[in-house]
């Protein structure tokens, strides 16, 4: 096991958020002169047998990387994820489903903004039925995420210095 464990977030050269790395990627990446470091952990090192340098937690691309449009996928799972496993309707975690808020059979379509987790119970309560007119109201209003969205999912938690480069923009 490589004593550099922990991860990196790489920012592209205008500072957005491009991907997260590992610390030996990152200290490689630096090295080469392919990278800068913005943000380095206080009190870590990164030691070598003549050298110690200071442990990554954000490095900068000094050049250009042309990303497409990273577009999340309209699937179950990241649905589910994005409304963290809750029923949008009563907050249940238990039989989730999918539900559209605005129902097929009135022209409702699967789209991130109409299609919401619900637990079995809610969404056969709710019916063919707007949620107002089944006095369900929804606990948050269905929206597209975006890849930084899975990037805290994947990682658990994030750094208190990443939030700005991760939230702007």
């Amino acid at each position: 096991m490589s004593a550099l464990t922990g991860h990196v977030l790489v920012l592209n050269q205008d500072y957005r958020a491009l991907s997260v790395c590992s610390v030996e990627r990152a200290m490689v990446m630096v090295l080469l002169h392919k990278a800068e470091m913005v943000e380095a952990h206080n009190g870590r090192a990164v030691r070598s047998a003549h050298a110690s340098f200071p442990w990554p937690s954000i490095v900068r691309l000094k050049g250009y990387v042309r990303v497409p449009y990273r577009r999340i996928m309209l699937t179950r799972r990241n649905i589910l994820r994005r409304d963290g496993n809750r029923c949008q309707y009563c907050g249940s975690h238990e039989r989730l489903t999918l539900d559209h808020v605005v129902p097929k059979s009135r022209g409702g379509p699967d789209t991130w903004d109409n299609l919401v987790a619900a637990c079995v119970p809610c969404n056969n309560r709710k019916g063919n039925h707007m949620p107002e007119e089944a006095e369900m109201p929804l606990r948050r209003r269905p929206f597209r995420p975006s890849h930084v969205m899975y990037l805290r999912d994947f990682l658990g938690s994030l750094e208190e210095t990443w939030k700005p480069y991760l939230y702007a923009a």
